[in-house]
């Protein structure tokens, strides 16, 4: 076999010379490692538990406690749980619409966060295979850095406000007693590697036709053909909502009430919109970069689920102001559904985000 060495494209000739480690280097190292008493302390310590918890402040454990001048009231039981999935954003947004609904008149209820996690399962696939005829159409290769980075990770299950407006306007809600969680709505790993390849797959179907000058009606057929196989394994896997749903409860009083049949979309319309109406809250952002100035609306290209569904977009504004809306809002009763990086500088089981932390 004959070995070609091939020079990449752009890579031109170095004065530099690179410098393996030697073993002179890693014999220093490790004498210089053990030389320090606390080293060997942490290592000792590390290797025996979490190095995160291990590094937790006691002073800054001693300084925070959950006690808060101003609380939202109404907040209903149970405390719910996302388990091994990406979910938070549902899972923080019907946590908020609950609040509001029903007032006083029950202690307990939970919306079904499997619903709205089979909907956007569906849409955001189909609204993917879209993209995807999208960018090859404008021109984008397929190892681009745009189709890469749709391509890497298709289907997660992390989401924005305006995807959660789009389900809800289209397919409703319903209580988590009518459409219950399952293995892979508690941990989506499995069926999410699933779609992710089936989709990867589909990409070059689609790809392939437009290169063959498939006509537009054929792609969106090839589209609909390749979705009848994403709904089946979604199916299999979360189970399909019902199309119609009774719901029976006991307010705090213990009086029995029931609500249905009734289909998701009008139980919202009827029954939740009234209390908490999804299309009059307002996304805002902080976006410190230079090339994003203050006091504009941006959106994100190829970010979204719902074909035509509203667009996702954010208000970039300080966080001084932002501070102040969240405050003003809690001040008033209304919960505030909010997102961050929430990795960095945050001791999960204390709940504490704090940079001393």
């Amino acid at each position: 076999m004959e070995l070609r060495i091939v020079r990449l494209e752009g890579e031109s000739a170095s004065t530099y010379t690179q410098a393996p480690i030697s073993e002179q280097q890693l014999s220093a190292w490790k004498d210089e490692f053990y030389k320090c008493p606390k080293n060997i302390v942490a290592q000792n310590v590390c290797t025996k538990m979490d190095p995160f918890d291990a590094c937790m402040s006691r002073r800054s454990l001693e300084s925070i406690n959950h006690v808060f001048q101003t609380q939202v009231k109404n907040t209903k039981k149970p405390v719910t749980n996302q388990k091994s999935s990406g979910r938070c954003w549902l899972f923080a947004a019907l946590n908020t619409i609950r609040v509001r609904f029903g007032n006083d008149s029950m202690d307990e209820l939970e919306f079904s966060q499997s619903h709205l996690f089979f909907w956007d399962k569906i849409e955001r696939c189909n609204y993917f295979l879209h993209n995807v005829v999208n960018t090859a159409k404008r021109g984008e290769k397929v190892d681009g850095r745009l189709v890469a980075f749709l391509l890497n990770d298709p289907i997660c299950d992390g989401g924005q406000w305006d995807m959660l407006v789009n389900l809800i306007q289209k397919h409703g809600l319903m209580p988590k007693q009518c459409f219950p969680e399952s293995f892979s709505s508690e941990s989506s790993m499995r069926m999410n590697a699933i779609i992710k390849s089936k989709l990867r797959e589909y990409t070059k179907v689609l790809r392939d036709m437009i290169m063959d000058g498939a006509s537009d009606e054929k792609l969106q057929d090839k589209i609909k053909e390749q979705m009848s196989e994403i709904y089946k394994v979604v199916g299999i896997c979360l189970g399909i909502p019902p199309d119609t749903f009774t719901w029976e409860y006991y307010d705090k009083s213990k009086n029995h009430h029931q609500i249905g049949p009734i289909t998701p979309k009008n139980f919202y319309e009827n029954h939740v919109k009234p209390s908490f109406n999804i299309e009059d809250k307002y996304v805002f952002v902080t976006d410190p970069r230079p090339t994003n100035p203050f006091n504009f609306t941006y959106t994100v290209d190829c970010l979204g689920n719902v074909v035509g569904g509203r667009p996702v977009l954010y208000n970039n504004q300080a966080p001084e102001l932002l501070m102040t809306m969240v405050q003003n809002s809690i001040t008033d009763g209304e919960p505030v559904w909010f997102g961050c990086e929430v990795s960095k500088r945050f001791a999960s089981k204390q709940g504490i985000e704090d940079l001393d932390v």
